[in-house]
């Protein structure tokens, strides 16, 4: 495939660790030029991830309380600081080539700064495409509700990358329909004056089935905001072994 495309993998529910095995051979497969930019969507159970950035103090939970919920521990070297992933949160890692030809590109790689606010704005669309106003913040990575009245923002989206060779990893952390109550256990990001909520909690009711907060559509509306902030056609794989015999061509 040529850089006309991104790669679309579903991998549904999968353990952490096994997530970032798939993920690391992506990587590997992308710097050595063997397939081309992809995104993979997933999920995760309950899990916790210390990034680079991260301070343990915001880990409220105890580890014997994380061991009785069943919540697993990671430290990983993406940006920020300690996040939540589980069930109903919609989790994408995109695996690009920041080298590629990009939109917005001004040198010889997309900046990973101009690269998070596209990231930023491909889930704001998603946002919107549920009829949830969101909006980004300044020095405040990720995608958050609008304000109204005495409501403060919240979170939507919690947001950290890794590039290496130019090359991202990590990526983004959409609440579709995640229980909440889960977030009780750190202090999200670090941030202590805000709180986080959802697409299922903040869209409007509807009929229209396709407008409906639910992890499919969700996964349908981000390959497609993807598709049109990125500039480029999405091609779904349908597994892991098909996406890494694709040929690369020039």
């Amino acid at each position: 495939m040529s850089e006309g495309y991104i790669h679309l993998l579903q991998l549904g529910r999968v353990l952490y660790a096994e997530g970032l095995a798939i993920q690391k051979r992506v990587i590997d497969a992308r710097k050595q030029g063997l397939i081309g930019d992809t995104l993979l969507l997933l999920e995760h159970p309950p899990v916790l991830t210390l990034g680079r950035n991260s301070h343990r103090e915001n880990v409220l939970a105890s580890d014997d309380l994380l061991a009785t919920r069943g919540v697993e521990l990671h430290e990983i070297n993406r940006g920020g600081d300690v996040t939540y992933h589980g069930p109903g949160q919609l989790v994408g890692y995109p695996i690009f080539d920041l080298r590629g030809e990009w939109p917005g590109k001004k040198g010889p790689h997309l900046g990973p700064v101009d690269f998070m606010r596209m990231l930023e704005e491909a889930i704001i669309r998603v946002c919107y495409d549920f009829g949830v106003p969101a909006q980004r913040i300044a020095k405040r990575t990720g995608v958050w509700t609008i304000a109204s009245g005495s409501m403060q923002e919240k979170k939507l989206c919690a947001m950290g990358i890794h590039v290496s060779q130019g090359v991202t990893s990590h990526g983004f952390a959409l609440n579709v329909t995640t229980d909440l109550r889960d977030f009780d256990l750190i202090v999200p990001c670090g941030i202590t004056d805000r709180t986080v909520t959802s697409l299922e909690l903040e869209a409007q009711p509807t009929d229209d089935p396709a407008r409906q907060p639910t992890m499919q559509n969700a996964i349908h509306s981000t390959a497609r905001n993807f598709g049109r902030i990125f500039e480029r056609q999405i091609v779904a794989s349908n597994s892991l072994d098909e996406l890494m015999s694709t040929v690369v061509q020039s």
